[in-house]
């Protein structure tokens, strides 16, 4: 039997359709073209006046032009990195909330700790890379070593235990003199300090440690003055702002190389519309002459990719720096 709906009924349902038909609309429209419409966080796991804090709001900013909206960076130390990443990880994936994520808090820290709560490789999205930076091969003045190859040798000579400083346990410092001596067939012994400074002050005054493998901004300054040695750069390639100092590679061991990175990271699930957004915009600002020079002045070189490309990289330095761990023996205190 035919139902014949009464005027008042046909409009109610009618109005009804068309309103859900907009609704629809409205919402796909806003995944493909409002993105952003509101403030960005980027939630840096780490204290102010670090490293990592001082690229955060450099290309916030600059984002911030870019995208049409503020951004906003909020600093949640904690747990060497921990804290912060975690707050992002639990953070509704909308692009809205991200990291500024490090090589140290997101793939060594799944090696040191245990009991997290996430897992890094799969409780985020990789936007893009921002920059990646070197270690410097620093040693005490009056080390009788120009070279890496003439420190080893020395090392070995040594009657006594050979001390190597870090900015703390399961740092990216502490990482690299670990895998030092798994490359060299040395065994010095670590001494952790709160941060590079107190380590760096240390080495200078040659009672302790006499070697460290520390950032190239903090490490580089103090070459310059003369107060310390420097005889190799951690990575694959001499650094433009010290083409003078050769790299650890091309001192004997073609298999070393170690590079600290930083980039921007979104909740898993984040839509791929906004991840591709935002990566444009990162690629965007790094690209700018501007940008560019001021990350090299910190002594890191400008680098980008793609989420795919970052998400592999991640990965393999996760499994990297676990078997790092395991053969150093490392725990957490």
């Amino acid at each position: 039997m035919t139902r014949i709906l009464k005027p008042t009924q046909f409009l109610r349902r009618f109005c009804m359709a068309l309103c859900a038909v907009s609704l629809h609309t409205g919402s796909v429209a806003w995944a493909d073209t409002s993105f952003p419409n509101q403030p960005i966080r980027i939630v840096v796991p780490y204290a102010a006046g670090g490293t990592t804090d001082l690229i955060a709001r450099l290309v916030g900013n600059e984002m911030s032009k870019v995208l049409g909206q503020s951004i906003v960076v909020e600093n949640r130390a904690g747990a060497n990195g921990n804290i912060g990443a975690e707050h992002v990880a639990r953070a509704k994936p909308d692009g809205y909330t991200l990291q500024l994520g490090t090589a140290g808090n997101l793939t060594v820290n799944p090696a040191l700790y245990k009991d997290m709560s996430f897992v890094p490789t799969e409780a985020f999205q990789p936007i893009s890379m921002i920059a990646t930076l070197p270690n410097l091969m620093v040693v005490n003045k009056d080390v009788p070593a120009n070279t890496v190859q003439e420190f080893v040798a020395w090392a070995k000579e040594q009657s006594k235990d050979v001390f190597f400083a870090s900015s703390g346990v399961g740092s990216t410092t502490h990482l690299t003199a670990e895998l030092f001596n798994i490359a060299t067939g040395l065994s010095m012994s670590h001494v952790a300090y709160k941060g590079s400074g107190p380590a760096l002050i240390e080495i200078i005054g040659g009672t302790g440690p006499v070697v460290m493998f520390d950032n190239m901004p903090s490490a580089i300054g103090m070459v310059r003055q003369g107060s310390l040695k420097a005889l190799a750069v951690s990575g694959p390639e001499r650094e433009e702002g010290a083409p003078e100092i050769p790299t650890v590679k091309e001192s004997g061991y073609p298999d070393f190389s170690v590079l600290t990175w930083f980039g921007l990271f979104a909740p898993a699930g984040t839509p791929p519309d906004v991840v591709e957004r935002l990566n444009q915009a990162v690629v965007q600002v790094v690209e700018k002459p501007e940008v560019a020079q001021q990350l090299r002045q910190q002594g890191a070189t400008p680098t980008t990719n793609t989420p795919e490309e970052y998400q592999r990289i991640v990965e393999e330095d996760t499994r990297r720096w676990a078997e790092v761990v395991g053969q150093a023996g490392i725990v957490m205190q």
